[in-house]
């Protein structure tokens, strides 16, 4: 039996993780078709079925799954291997995956990314925004950024924001015209313009003061997904918004928004870098940690923050 190429068993790594042939063909930088053939060939080498395929999905088999435990450590000992010598060389190379909510992009894009990328110009950045959380080691990501309270509890997390809080906000026009609510529970009898969040579900409006926590399913007749849609939908009057007070901070200054249960808005823990600690850290990521943590880039990143920290559920 001929050996397979080490290339073809990284492929199969590949695709038997992404469990599609589409997204695993864009990460190798090949077309679908030929990564498809090179998996049936890959398979009558070994004479073993790998590979579950319908028109919808494609998964490992019992065999593809016993060979994925056998290999995997020694082709992630392979990629350690080969980033040592990229730091021997002195300059971190290779291609670094960060999944982010939309807005935490925007703050790297904004304060790190140009420095890091002239600094490091052999290295690839692939900066994925999503709204819904994923977990960063199966999807294949090198590291995440979420608020603190997302970050599971086994990562290694890097501060890049200072704490965050949302608000409730509104017109002064339509505070005017229905009242200042007092208590979130006086919420209930107001137009409230309500947030869906990446899951598909509600978002209950949480607040607390001295200790007391309370969650509000607010009532409202608008529902919307974004962060700068609902500030905007608030300032035209039609309702209380509940957003990160960053994404409202230029309307309140200009006096189009004003903020209502302040008292029951206390900080939350803001943006963090995370990434898992059993691994060999990448010499890319950790190029990018150390960035983080100069004094130039933390002055940017932790001044008043000009973010949306948008939640993830």
């Amino acid at each position: 039996m001929a050996k397979p190429s080490l290339t073809d068993l990284e492929a199969f790594a590949v695709v038997a993780a992404e469990r599609s042939f589409r997204r695993a063909a864009d990460l190798l930088g090949v077309s679908r078709s030929a990564l498809s053939h090179r998996m049936r060939k890959l398979e009558e080498q070994l004479g073993l079925r790998l590979l579950n395929r319908t028109t919808r999905s494609v998964s490992p088999t019992d065999a593809g799954d016993r060979l994925l435990t056998r290999i995997g450590p020694t082709l992630r000992d392979l990629d350690a291997a080969l980033d040592t010598l990229a730091e021997d060389r002195g300059t971190p190379s290779g291609v670094l995956r960060i999944n982010a909510g939309k807005e935490a992009a925007r703050l790297l894009l904004r304060h790190v990314v140009p420095t890091y990328l002239a600094r490091y110009p052999d290295v690839e950045l692939d900066l994925v925004s999503e709204g819904r959380l994923v977990d960063i080691v199966e999807q294949g990501f090198d590291a995440g950024i979420r608020l603190g309270e997302a970050v599971p509890q086994d990562m290694i997390a890097v501060r890049i924001s200072n704490d965050l809080r949302f608000l409730a906000v509104a017109a002064p026009d339509y505070v005017s015209r229905f009242g200042k609510p007092i208590t979130p529970d006086d919420l209930l009898r107001h137009r409230c313009i309500r947030q869906r969040l990446p899951s598909g579900k509600r978002y209950r409006w949480e607040f607390e003061k001295h200790g007391q926590e309370i969650a509000v399913d607010p009532p409202g007749i608008l529902t919307l997904d974004d962060n700068d849609l609902m500030v905007e939908a608030a300032a035209d009057g039609l309702g209380i918004a509940y957003v990160p007070e960053t994404a409202a901070s230029n309307l309140l200054a200009a006096g189009r928004l004003i903020a209502v249960l302040e008292d029951w808005c206390p900080p939350f823990s803001g943006l963090m870098l995370y990434y898992p600690g059993h691994r060999h850290v990448p010499a890319a990521l950790r190029a990018l940690i150390n960035l983080l943590k100069e004094p130039d880039t933390k002055t940017a990143l932790l001044a008043p923050p000009d973010v949306n920290a948008g939640r993830v559920s």
